[in-house]
């Protein structure tokens, strides 16, 4: 599973990195975590509102940070 944080580095951002890494340890799936920081990457992918969260491809959040059981389910969930 590819998790991937768009944010500048905040503090949110940095938030988020952090639960949605216990999650996936909670959740006990294989991941990948990666930050992406890159403002134009970030638009191409549609979003507007940071910190913002991506599971396989998929924006599941933007603009806040989510608990660590919003994160599990979002893993879960299709």
């Amino acid at each position: 599973m590819l998790i991937q944080i768009l944010g500048t580095g905040c503090a949110k951002c940095t938030k988020l990195a952090t639960v949605a890494e216990e999650a996936a340890k909670v959740a006990g799936v294989d991941y990948m975590l990666e930050k992406v920081t890159d403002i134009e990457k970030i638009i191409a992918m549609g979003v507007i509102s940071t910190p913002a969260l991506v599971i396989d491809g998929r924006v599941r959040c933007s603009g806040r940070v989510p608990n660590i059981d919003e994160i599990k389910n979002m893993m879960v969930t299709p």
